[in-house]
C-alpha cells in the first residue's frame, strides 16, 4: 500500500511538472533553431532583467554554435523548487537534459522554467556543460 501511494505521488508530481517541461522544450526549440532573440522574448521576466536581448544573443551564439546541430535530448532529472540561489522565491522546476550535439557527444543542459504571476511557465535560466 505504501509503495502504491509513493508511486501515485511521483506520478502526480510528474503531471504537475509537465507544463514546465513543455515550456522548457518549446524554449529549447527556439535556441536549437538559432532564434536566440525569440528565445529571449519568450523567456521569464527574471531572465530578461538579468541579460539584455543583445547580450543573450551573443552569449547563446558563443555557447551553442561550436556544438553543432542537436542530435538528441532527453530529460534526465527534474526537481521542483520554491527557492533557488540568487533568485526570488517562487515556483521553479530545474530540468536537466542529457543532450548530444554533432560536435559534442555528451552534454548536460540545465533549464529552469519558473511560474510567472500570470500562471504561465517561462524559462528563467539556462546552463550547458
Amino acid at each position: 500500500m505504501l509503495a502504491l501511494l509513493a508511486t501515485l505521488s511521483i506520478a502526480q508530481a510528474a503531471d504537475t511538472d509537465q507544463p514546465a517541461i513543455d515550456a522548457a522544450n518549446a524554449w529549447l526549440a527556439l535556441v536549437d533553431a538559432g532564434k536566440y532573440g525569440d528565445s529571449w522574448t519568450s523567456a521569464a521576466s527574471l531572465f530578461k532583467k538579468a541579460v539584455t536581448k543583445e547580450q543573450w544573443t551573443a552569449q547563446a551564439t558563443a555557447a551553442r554554435q561550436p556544438l553543432g546541430a542537436l542530435v538528441s535530448r532527453k530529460v534526465s532529472t527534474r526537481t521542483a523548487a520554491t527557492s533557488l540561489p540568487g533568485a526570488p522565491d517562487g515556483h521553479y522546476v530545474v530540468i536537466q537534459y542529457e543532450s548530444v550535439f554533432a560536435n559534442k557527444k555528451s552534454a548536460v543542459e540545465t533549464v529552469t522554467p519558473m511560474l510567472e504571476p500570470d500562471g504561465t511557465w517561462h524559462v528563467s535560466g539556462y546552463y550547458i556543460k
